[in-house]
């Protein structure tokens, strides 16, 4: 059993990242985060560097939580994090949130309003605080 995260370098992927930490600690399990990518990842602002993945990575082991950082690419990134979450045998799908507009909130294919509504496992759905990273 395990619990996934959806990861992207931003203060909502982090927050989330915090967040699943947390949760694996209190239940005894390990993380995998998905970082996932349309396949344009030289353009992709959310698709993590090497670099990135190296601190990522670093950062996990230094929490203590077994864990996993799993890349896939595909068309659909809803989908992509929910086939990693079944294959992960997941009991918990952890995902930061940010501030949409009210023209936002009417625009389709949000990938957190995707994964919340079509997992079959509990979401955590997590908001960044303003200004900086929440503590693990």
């Amino acid at each position: 059993m395990s619990i996934v995260v959806a990861y992207m370098p931003s203060p909502e992927g982090e927050a989330a990242l915090d967040a699943a930490i947390a949760e694996a600690k209190l239940r005894g399990l390990r993380v995998v985060v998905v970082n996932a990518t349309k396949g344009d990842a030289l353009v992709d602002t959310h698709y993590a560097s090497a670099e990135g993945i190296l601190s990522l990575d670093q950062r996990l082991a230094d929490c203590g939580v077994e864990h996993e950082i799993v890349r896939p690419m595909g068309a659909d990134l809803s989908d992509l994090v929910l086939e990693a979450a079944e294959n992960a045998a997941a009991e918990l799908l952890v995902v930061g949130l940010r501030r949409r507009t009210p023209v936002g909130k009417l625009v389709l294919g949000s990938v957190s309003q995707r994964l919340l509504l079509d997992a079959t496992i509990p979401v955590l759905a997590i908001h960044a605080k303003a200004g900086g990273r929440h503590a693990s």
